[in-house]
């Protein structure tokens, strides 16, 4: 198997290149060489997975063969498009999110036939916005089957790790059931077992490893495609990067690529995918697109620069127009590292919207639905002009639920009240004196908590109110699940900000992925993919996984087209023109 450039000889030609080794590129690769394409594919960084290995990978399929293992008989093509034209409307194109849906489930039973990748529905798992007609609670969402990670030898090395912070004991993995058991382990004999079995594993695996070796979410689906592209000899060139785009007659021809002194050029007969990750930290782009944003708040991997747009540019790709925002967002927290780093820590659905927790300004006050979900979370951040903005519980909620990186239980906070991350008072206003709020603000923001607690009804800003809220809140919270009172002291406090965890905004394509001009002109031989195609979605977030799911899906579709490319008369012709 070849893994540097040295090995690729100047002038080679391959059938597809993929610029990007996340989600969505390795599946574009994978698709190819399921097809008996000759394929490579390039990373820049030192790792493969972007943000994909950050993630849940959650992928949001409708209508696949998953839907039925759980019991869903009721959705249909006609009740997700209609759910997606209210929830998207005009944003993006009705045509290729018609598309998506009808190659959706081709594309997973397609990545699942003969490869290492596997999915499963969640039994719950509502639709975002579900107070829209045509959301559903389940079967829309895939996650990925966990993955063991000693099946890669050596190479599971390549595999991006997790973010620490979603790690316990040095590197074991945990996944929302596995929070869930460790969560009862006292309380019961399942979760006991359950929790032995994971802290067992886990020991031998670092007798081995530097860390866990059982994974899940994001890092089992990156595992099990590089084990895929690994049984089919595709070339994975890390810290590779593309440098230009060669366009003939016939579109893209070939393209320079470069790694650690090395430099080649590339003859490509299919097609060039790209799949860098999208441009939130292209500093000029981020200016112009994010105002305000401080890089820091992004929690996503670091190799998505917009290096290889830059290139893309060149030979006249074009990005699309603008939806309800150019990225999607999260609440975070930050925190400096022991080795200098800066955590963010996405707040995505471990507390914010848990009962006994609400969200506050420089004022005191609340001033959106602490329940909602993420995206419209941090819009409503940026909407109200609110950086930080206060997470604040008491000592039950702590204790209950976390505080971002502050884990359940209640103990160990002293190296977190040490730095300021966590903020704690013994009372609320000496909680809003240390935080630098107004202190009427605050006990008033409570005392309206505690009254909408005892009446299950906010009329504030109407949390609980949707089976989305509800789902993510707290059953055993009655009569709202999302509202809890806040009275034990000590009280504490984290400061959230805007982060941007994916771009929205990226290059305009047609319903094959390839790429457009400024004219609206496919750029033949040349497609976007993941973060780097333009949003479906048109900025907006319906469904948990629609980064991964159109992901997954226009990377099925844009390596069928490279490989039919490859395939034609007029291709042949183009490598012989290049050569």
């Amino acid at each position: 198997m070849r893994t540097t450039l040295q090995e690729i000889q100047d002038g080679e030609s391959f059938d597809i290149v993929v610029v990007g080794a996340g989600g969505a590129g390795m599946s574009a690769a994978l698709f190819g060489a399921l097809q008996g394409a000759k394929v490579l594919l390039l990373e820049k960084t030192e790792y493969v997975g972007g943000t994909t290995a950050f993630s849940a990978g959650t992928t949001w399929i409708p209508n696949s063969h998953h839907a039925a293992e759980i019991g869903v008989h009721d959705d249909s093509l006609a009740k997700v498009g209609g759910y997606l034209d209210l929830a998207v409307g005009e944003r993006s194109s009705a045509e290729l999110r018609r598309v998506f849906l009808e190659n959706g489930p081709k594309a997973v039973k397609a990545i699942e036939t003969g490869t290492s990748v596997r999915y499963r529905a969640r039994p719950l798992h509502p639709d975002y916005i579900s107070d829209l007609e045509g959301s559903t609670l389940r079967g829309r969402a895939l996650e990925p089957l966990p993955f063991d990670g000693r099946l890669l030898g050596e190479r599971f090395r390549l595999v991006r790790p997790p973010i620490p912070e979603f790690t316990v004991l040095g590197g074991m993995m945990i996944d929302r059931d596995d929070v869930n058991h460790l969560l009862k382990l006292t309380r019961s004999f399942a979760s006991f077992r359950h929790a032995v079995k994971l802290l067992s594993r886990h020991a031998l695996d670092r007798l081995r490893h530097p860390r866990g070796t059982r994974l899940v979410m994001g890092n089992a689906l990156i595992a099990s495609l590089l084990h895929s592209l690994d049984a089919r000899d595709v070339p994975v060139l890390t810290e590779c990067r593309l440098d230009r785009l060669q366009r003939g007659a016939a579109g893209i021809e070939a393209l320079d690529v470069s790694q650690k002194g090395v430099k080649r050029r590339i003859v490509v007969k299919g097609g060039v995918i790209l799949a860098s990750g999208g441009f939130n930290r292209h500093p000029e782009r981020r200016r112009a697109l994010l105002p305000g944003s401080d890089p820091q708040w992004c929690p996503g991997a670091p190799g998505h620069t917009g290096q290889a747009h830059d290139v893309a540019e060149a030979v006249g790709a074009h990005y699309g127009k603008p939806g309800l925002s150019h990225a999607f967002w999260a609440p975070v927290s930050i925190r400096k590292r022991g080795d200098g780093s800066v955590a963010a820590f996405p707040h995505f659905i471990l507390d914010r919207g848990k009962p006994g927790m609400i969200t506050v300004n420089r004022e005191g006050r609340r001033f959106l639905n602490e329940s909602t979900s993420y995206h419209l979370f941090g819009l409503g951040m940026q909407e109200a002009g609110v950086a930080p903005a206060y997470l604040v519980t008491d000592a039950e909620g702590l204790r209950k639920y976390g505080l971002g990186m502050v884990r359940p239980g209640g103990k160990g906070l002293k190296p977190f009240l040490a730095d300021g991350y966590l903020v704690a008072g013994s009372t609320l206003a000496e909680l809003a004196g240390r935080l630098g709020i107004d202190a009427a603000g605050l006990q008033d923001s409570v005392r309206r908590i505690n009254e909408y607690a005892r009446s299950g009804v906010d009329l504030d800003y109407r949390r609980g109110t949707t089976d989305y809220q509800r789902v993510n809140g707290d059953a055993a919270q009655q009569p709202n699940p999302n509202l809890g009172p806040i009275g034990t002291a000590p009280f504490y406090a984290v400061r959230l900000y805007p982060g941007d965890i994916g771009a929205a905004t990226g290059f305009a394509t047609d319903t094959d992925a390839r790429v457009l001009d400024g004219d609206a002109a496919p750029i033949d031989g040349l497609y976007a993919v993941g973060n780097d195609m333009h949003s479906i979605m048109g900025g907006t977030y319906p469904g948990p996984g629609i980064t991964l799911g159109p992901g997954l899906t226009f990377a099925y579709l844009a390596a069928q087209h490279a490989v039919a490319r490859a395939r034609a008369p007029q291709s042949r012709d183009a490598k012989s023109a290049v050569a």
